[in-house]
């Protein structure tokens, strides 16, 4: 009796706490689409690490838009290794981090539309590629993704209404080619969940039931609550 009652007690659950997930949450979209917004409106909200995408820091971003086939290689390999980098970071980082952009989406959105456009010769294409293979096989996928997308017309109006001069000469007819890249590359990505949203109607950066929403749809991906999210709790 004494055995089977000490074996009982030893079976009985016990209720420890869950442990919490580590989140790396990358945040696609298009240019103008407010993924930087986003990223810190996340980590504001979740008390995650952000991580942005350095472009001014680029020292061939202007010469590029200048002169794009003869920088375009040059400032993609700079992307290509600062992005490397900032994932080194984040895999050493142990709180949760959202992350502006991958190093996934160089390649199959911007290079593979530099390819399409004859910025990028195939010989710079193929160099760009073997590089990019060796550097994602060390490298640890996000947890999440997250894809913002927006009509041409919005991503016009919102490039319009931020302090970044040499986005403005921008076509949309290069903004409608990104969309249909960032569509067909979604497709195909199995490396982590992709839930995407649509924000034509949701401007988070200003109103704040859409960042109400926005954050909700996200912390339901990502199985997590944030302080918004708390404080409504009776």
């Amino acid at each position: 009796k004494d055995g089977m009652s000490h074996h009982a007690k030893e079976s009985l659950p016990v209720d420890h706490p869950r442990p919490v997930r580590r989140q790396h949450v990358t945040i696609a979209g298009n240019i103008g689409v407010g993924r930087s917004t986003l990223v810190g409106i996340l980590a504001e909200e979740f008390s995650w690490q952000p991580y942005y995408e350095l472009v001014a820091d680029n020292p061939y971003l202007d010469d590029y838009y200048a002169e794009q086939e003869r920088w375009g290689f040059h400032s993609q390999i700079w992307f290509l290794s600062q992005r490397y980098e900032q994932h080194l970071e984040i895999a050493d980082t142990p709180i949760s981090v959202c992350q502006d952009r991958s190093i996934y989406e160089d390649y199959e959105v911007f290079v593979k539309g530099l390819l399409e456009q004859r910025i990028f010769s195939h010989r710079d294409f193929r160099t760009y590629r073997r590089l990019f293979s060796s550097l994602t096989q060390s490298i640890t996928p996000p947890t999440l993704l997250v894809y913002l997308n927006a009509s041409v017309p919005t991503l016009l109006e919102r490039i319009n209404g931020r302090s970044r001069p040499y986005e403005r000469a921008i076509p949309a007819e290069y903004l409608a080619q990104l969309n249909r890249r960032y569509d067909e590359w979604l497709r195909r990505f199995e490396l982590c969940p992709v839930p995407a949203i649509e924000t034509d109607q949701l401007d988070f950066a200003h109103d704040i039931g859409a960042r109400r929403e926005i954050v909700d749809l996200i912390g339901q991906a990502a199985g997590v609550r944030g302080m918004m999210q708390e404080r409504m709790i009776p």
